[in-house]
C-alpha cells in the first residue's frame, strides 16, 4: 500500500504537469493518429497481395498491433521519462534527492515521471485488441486469456528491466540515451510477428534485445499460436532479467559520485 501511495501521487504530479500544456495532448492525438494511419495501411498494402504474412492472418496480425500499441504507449507514458530523469539525475548529481529519501530507491526512479498524454497510445492498442479479439472470438477462451496475460506481464517485466540495466551504464557512461534510442527503433521492428525475420534478426529481437517478448509473444497467446515452452520461456526470462538488472542497479549504485560525494 505504501508504494501504491507513492505511485499514484507520482501519477497525480505527472497530471498537473501535463495540464500546464494542454496543447501536447492534441499533438500527441495526432502523432498517435498518423502512427496508427501508418500501421493500418502498412497492413492494408500487405493483405492486398496475400492472405497471410508468414502464417499470420489480418486478424491476428491486429491484435499483434495493439500489443505494439500498449506496450509502447506504457513505455512512453512511464519507462522511457523516468529513466530519462533517472540519467540526468546522475549527470547533475541530484540522484542524492531520491537516495535520501526512505522508500526504496529503484521504485522511486521507475515511477518519478509521467507523461501522461502518451497514455493516448494505450488506448489505441486496448481498442485494436478489442476488435480484433471481436473477429477472433471462435479461437479464444479463457486458457488463451490467461495466458495472454501472463505473457503481457511478462514481456512488460522484460522490457523494463532492460530499460533498467541500459539506464544504469550512466554511472559510467554519459551517452547513453544513445543506446535507448537503439532500443527504441528496434522496437519499431516489432510491429510485425518476429518470425517473418531472418534467423540473425529474429535472435537480435528475441535474446538480445528482447522486444520479441513485449509484442509478438502476448499476439501468439491470445490467437492460440504458442505452446507452453513458449510460456514458460517469457515468464522465465522476466523472472531473471528482474533479478539482474536489481543487482545491476544495486552494483551500479556503488560508483555514484553525487553531489554530497
Amino acid at each position: 500500500m505504501h508504494y501504491l501511495r507513492l505511485f499514484l501521487t507520482y501519477l497525480k504530479l505527472g497530471l498537473l504537469a501535463e495540464l500546464e500544456y494542454r496543447a501536447n495532448f492534441w499533438i500527441q492525438l495526432v502523432q498517435t493518429a498518423m502512427e496508427l494511419a501508418l500501421a493500418l495501411g502498412g497492413l492494408a498494402v500487405v493483405f492486398r497481395h496475400t492472405g497471410d504474412l508468414g502464417g499470420w492472418r489480418p486478424a491476428e496480425l491486429l491484435a499483434l498491433l495493439g500489443v505494439y500499441f500498449l506496450i509502447g504507449g506504457l513505455i512512453r507514458t512511464m519507462v522511457r521519462p523516468s529513466m530519462q530523469k533517472f540519467m540526468e539525475d546522475i549527470r547533475k548529481g541530484t540522484l542524492d534527492f531520491t537516495l535520501t529519501k526512505p522508500a526504496d530507491a529503484q521504485v522511486l526512479v521507475s515511477i518519478q515521471r509521467f507523461e501522461l498524454w502518451k497514455i493516448t497510445d494505450v488506448g489505441v492498442g486496448i481498442a485494436l485488441l478489442a476488435i480484433a479479439l471481436g473477429r477472433l472470438s471462435d479461437s479464444v477462451g479463457p486458457l488463451q486469456a490467461a495466458m495472454f496475460g501472463l505473457t503481457l506481464l511478462s514481456g512488460g517485466l522484460i522490457v523494463y528491466s532492460v530499460w533498467l540495466i541500459l539506464a544504469t551504464f550512466s554511472f559510467w557512461f554519459v551517452k547513453v540515451e544513445n543506446i535507448l534510442v537503439i532500443f527504441m527503433t528496434m522496437y519499431e521492428a516489432a510491429r510485425w510477428p518476429v518470425t517473418i525475420y531472418p534467423p540473425w534478426l529474429r535472435w537480435i529481437l528475441t535474446f538480445l534485445i528482447p522486444v520479441a517478448f513485449a509484442t509478438t509473444v502476448p499476439a501468439q497467446a491470445v490467437t492460440g499460436r504458442m505452446d507452453p515452452t513458449t510460456l514458460g520461456i517469457a515468464a522465465g526470462m522476466a523472472g531473471i532479467l528482474l533479478v539482474v538488472s536489481r543487482a545491476f542497479w544495486l552494483y551500479g549504485l556503488r560508483f555514484y559520485s553525487g553531489a554530497s560525494a
